[in-house]
């Protein structure tokens, strides 16, 4: 037998599946930052324990992932001159995060050599630096022209990965982008595209025409970064194309609607990541991942569990990551939470149901407790215990 960690008393096991949203288990058992076990507690005789957490019926659910992220270097955002935003957003339960493109950069390069420098840097930097201990998955390439299949062949091999929004270098029609995103798929890219107004000096207007035209894998804010396309728009990027849709906090909340219910129609939730498009023009919004959850929950009556794992499991498929689920082999990333002192909600997904920010009472990544009861959302009416 090895040491390990585990949680136990789990009132709710959100599991980050929209198909299986919730199972009959209570305990979680972890090794090496690994889950190994998940079940009843009976487990807990299984393994040498070298700690047990209880939940004290508090619902668990993976660590949340937060699909869109503007950062530059470090926990820093000179577009809202705000330091450890990173860390504000572990105590909103994130514990991944995914660039869109490190577009805030000052004096950000717009040459081939440049972006490649710039997307390779800021890999390196949140690869080997880890606020907090979040996982930011950095250095999402920006295009530009002039860059070759070689220039991605070469990122690739360095450990880039992403390609930033379609529409914020001077690559942004389609005639452009087309050609250069399928050459970014054929080495192994994932790409995101920005949809609707123009956002920053820079960017372009991105129509339905644009998306089905370049085929990225992200439709990135499709309610609006910050200005959203119309609804007939929306309706085609749903119902013409596979992509995965993003909802973000800092758009347009009617148009979000408007997705969920395409969406809903078509019973494709499994599309559905959430984002912040965080740093922005907006702010900084360290609850954002939760304040989707709540809106969409009490507002737009979708299922808890099912929110919960478009925030969770959804996003972590359509990048490719081994977190955002709680199973055996997953990466051991949790929040425990509950409803907040106050509310009408009992639990978790009460509280999500009335509209109210959910209270965290531990946020774990990779096994390592990071935070216990949050510093940014109320308190939560239980709290983990060592038992």
């Amino acid at each position: 037998m090895t040491s390990a960690m585990a949680i136990r008393s789990i009132g709710t096991l959100m599991t980050g599946r929209f198909d299986a949203p919730l199972i009959e288990a209570d305990t979680v058992v972890w090794e090496d930052g690994i889950i190994s076990a998940v079940g009843g507690p009976g487990l807990l005789a299984e393994y040498a324990l070298e700690t047990v957490i209880d939940a004290q019926g508090m619902t668990l659910m993976p660590g949340l992932i937060d699909s869109h992220v503007h950062p530059c270097l470090g926990d820093y955002t000179p577009r809202q001159q705000v330091l450890n935003f990173i860390e504000s957003s572990l105590h909103g339960g994130v514990t991944s995060m995914i660039s869109a493109g490190e577009a805030h950069t000052p004096g950000r390069p717009r040459d081939p050599a440049g972006v490649k420098a710039l997307a390779v840097l800021a890999q390196r930097s949140f690869a080997n630096a880890r606020p907090a201990g979040v996982k930011v998955h950095g250095g999402a390439l920006i295009l530009e022209r002039g860059l070759t299949e070689a220039d991605f062949e070469e990122l690739r091999a360095a450990g880039v990965w992403l390609v930033g929004e379609v529409g914020l270098g001077s690559v942004c029609r389609p005639d452009d982008a087309g050609p250069m995103v399928a050459i970014a798929h054929k080495h192994g890219f994932k790409v995101l595209m920005h949809v609707g107004g123009t956002s920053i000096p820079g960017s372009s207007t991105v129509t339905a025409d644009d998306v089905l035209a370049v085929k990225p894998d992200v439709v990135c804010h499709i309610n609006g970064g910050p200005t959203a396309v119309a609804d007939a728009e929306i309706r085609r990027i749903v119902e013409e194309t596979p992509y995965a849709v993003e909802f973000v906090q800092c758009g347009n909340l009617r148009a979000g609607l408007v997705t969920l219910r395409l969406l809903a129609a078509r019973n494709e939730f499994d599309r559905l990541i959430l984002g912040n498009d965080a740093p922005s023009g907006t702010g900084v919004i360290p609850l954002g991942i939760l304040r989707n959850l709540a809106f969409l929950v009490s507002v737009g009556a979708l299922d808890p569990g099912v929110a919960v794992a478009c925030a969770t499991g959804n996003t972590s498929r359509v990048f490719g990551l081994n977190t955002g689920v709680v199973e055996a082999g997953r990466e051991a990333d949790f929040v425990l939470a509950d409803a907040p002192m106050g509310s009408a909600g009992e639990d978790l997904a009460g509280a999500l149901a009335v509209g109210d920010i959910p209270g965290i009472g531990m946020t774990i990544v990779d096994g390592t407790i990071r935070t216990h009861v949050s510093r940014n959302t109320p308190p939560p009416k239980r709290k983990p215990v060592f038992a």
